[in-house]
């Protein structure tokens, strides 16, 4: 781990703190998770094996996450002219991955305890259950106050697993008072969907960034309006706009002028472009402005209008 904060000020020592807060959440939580694999076999529940899929893949998005935030804070160099902060959407993507091999693993195995149901260890399954609240609950804690995105995606998650744990205390609770074997796969088939349908939401929203789709939070039609209410401009095409990973997002647009004789007047009108452009989340933006006689050196696409 590079420590390149050494000469910055002020604001590093967040971004420091985040990376140690991120760091010592991600070893509690890996080596919580080994010993919830290990317990989930042990006191033979199928809930606490699906808790520890969910933990398992909290640790590797806290790994990544980590690892990228480090990777990603180094610049821009000649083989990726953008930085490397994409890199946290192949962390998400490999992460959703495994999450999705796992949950079909534990759905497999909850059903099948349904057809043949085993007794589980309520007890040990109470011990457990405290000690994954404890664990999962001081995790959160350290990150609530975190600053960064990260972090607070971070303790959503450690928050839903503190809850996955407290469901397994409950179902443990009644196993222990009532024979009902049942309850253990329910609750597993349960937390499983859980993570099912969030990790399904975060592939869709990781894929569009990946392909490069618009971002959900920028609207493109009106921006173009506010562009085209310009003194001089006459319409735009090759408007393209995507986002590196989700925060920062990337614009570039050719603008069609008319009547334009000096050259202040074109500085003008990218000044105006770029004041509208200021209001929106955009890091980059590329702005070609063309003559009313210059001919656009590109082969016109679908979604030109002028």
């Amino acid at each position: 781990m590079s420590h390149s904060h050494s000469h910055s000020h002020g604001h590093d020592h967040s971004h420091h703190v985040s990376a140690k807060n991120i760091k010592a959440a991600f070893f509690l939580n890996l080596g919580f998770t080994v010993l919830e694999i290990i317990g989930g076999f042990y006191v033979n529940s199928v809930s606490i094996l699906s808790d520890a899929l969910h933990d398992m893949g909290d640790s590797l998005s806290l790994g990544l996450s980590w690892y990228l935030h480090n990777k990603s804070k180094q610049g821009a160099d000649a083989k990726f002219t953008f930085g490397y902060s994409r890199f946290s959407l192949l962390g998400a993507l490999i992460n959703s991955v495994i999450l999705m091999v796992g949950s079909c693993f534990v759905i497999y195995e909850a059903v099948n305890r349904f057809i043949h149901p085993e007794p589980a260890d309520a007890q040990g399954m109470l011990y457990f259950a405290i000690l994954g609240i404890a664990v999962n609950g001081y995790a959160a804690y350290r990150l609530m106050g975190g600053t960064s995105m990260n972090e607070r995606v971070v303790s959503w998650h450690l928050i839903e697993d503190v809850l996955g744990w407290v469901a397994v205390f409950i179902v443990s609770i009644v196993m222990m008072f009532t024979d009902a074997p049942w309850l253990d796969p329910v609750l597993s088939l349960g937390i499983t969907l859980f993570i099912l349908y969030n990790v399904i939401g975060r592939l869709k929203e990781t894929l569009i960034i990946l392909l490069q789709g618009s971002p959900a939070d920028i609207d493109a039609e009106e921006i173009k309006n506010e562009i085209l209410q310009i003194p001089n401009v006459t319409g735009m095409h090759h408007v393209n706009i995507w986002s590196l990973e989700g925060e920062h997002h990337v614009y570039t647009a050719h603008i069609k002028t008319r009547g334009i004789d000096t050259f202040a007047e074109v500085i003008a009108i990218k000044r105006s472009v770029k004041d509208i452009l200021k209001k929106h989340p955009f890091t980059y933006y590329t702005i070609e402005i063309e003559m009313e006689d210059e001919a656009c050196e590109f082969q016109p696409h679908l979604h030109d209008n002028d």
